[in-house]
């Protein structure tokens, strides 16, 4: 791991926001392994942000997620935008390592200096993304991208994480998977801002549409004001249906500026990224997650399991121990 002294972070800051994929790439990086120098490159680089559009793509394993996003790239290119993409991709809990294969369907757009292809290990972290995922997409809207697409890692019904760090949430289906009655039963109709039925040259693609219509439909009452979910069709590995996904995208924004949501999205994004920071400061000076630690929480630990504190008394004395060393 690098230590503060050897990274140049105004050098870095500067390239990476002067369109150098390799300067914005050793900055997602010092995202990803927490390099001491971080604070000093978030620090840099926050003036710089807020003003990219973050796209989250999200179904289960599949249903093209990857191959949709390529195609999206292409259809954002073509309007003369800079994106970037941040694959997550799952971690083995054995190795700990991974695939990391979203390249792989991206290659046709590798060569393009106005897309910024990035590929992250979920690390284990639950809910479809990465811990690193809401710092690495400061870095590329500081870099430019002005549309960032963030595709999760596609493991099941669990990733919800991706609406709330997401302006606009894009949940992926296909036909023949049953994906209609798991989206009903995992809370995904109520992330999504766009449906996309990918594959739609497949039998059944239409009623998988009519299906999550009618789903929709039964959800909460909308109002005139409301924001109504489409439901597109595309074959994303042909490019069909991509220019109307985007204009979906682009409705959206409109809606979101309009009503004052985009803001609040914002501000709701911003206030778990402090919360997560926080916490993760708060456990490192408990002394780590476990209660064999030599920290507060282990000794915490000691006193309920020998029966002279009760869960909530040793609770209480972590947060005022914590407190006093401000």
């Amino acid at each position: 791991m690098r230590s503060r002294r050897e990274v140049d972070v105004p050098a870095l800051v500067e390239a990476a926001r002067a369109g150098s994929p390799r300067a914005l790439g050793r900055l997602i990086t010092l995202v990803e392994n927490a390099d001491p120098a971080l604070r000093e490159v978030m620090a840099a680089l926050a003036p710089h942000t807020g003003r990219a559009r973050v796209v989250g793509l999200t179904g289960s394993p599949g249903v093209g997620k990857s191959t949709s996003t390529s195609m999206l790239v292409g259809e954002l290119r073509a309007k003369g935008l800079r994106v970037g993409v941040l694959a997550v991709d799952p971690s083995s809990p054995f190795s700990g390592g991974a695939l990391l294969g979203d390249r792989i369907r991206l290659t046709e757009h590798a060569l393009d200096p106005e897309v910024f292809i990035r590929s992250m290990a979920s690390r284990g972290h639950l809910g479809g993304l990465s811990r690193a995922t809401p710092q690495a997409l400061r870095v590329m809207d500081a870099a430019g991208c002005e549309v960032i697409l963030v595709e999760t890692v596609g493991v099941g019904q669990s990733e919800v994480e991706v609406a709330g760090l997401a302006d606009t949430t894009v949940v992926l289906l296909a036909p023949g998977m049953g994906d209609g009655v798991q989206a009903a039963k995992a809370g995904i109709l109520e992330i999504g801002d766009v449906f996309v039925v990918n594959k739609a040259d497949r039998d059944g693609a239409p009623a998988t549409a009519r299906e999550l219509r009618h789903m929709i439909s039964l959800g909460e009452r909308l109002g005139p004001q409301d924001w109504r979910p489409p439901v597109l069709m595309t074959v994303a590995a042909d490019g069909e249906g991509g220019t109307e996904v985007v204009e979906a995208l682009d409705k959206h924004l409109v809606w979101l500026q309009q009503h004052g949501e985009l803001e609040q999205r914002r501000r709701v994004r911003a206030a778990r990224e402090v919360e997560a920071l926080a916490l993760h400061e708060l456990r490192g000076r408990m002394g780590g997650l476990s209660a064999d630690g030599d920290g507060v929480l282990g000794e915490a630990a000691e006193e309920v399991l020998a029966g002279r504190l009760d869960p909530y008394a040793a609770a209480d004395r972590v947060v005022a121990e914590l407190s006093g060393r401000g």
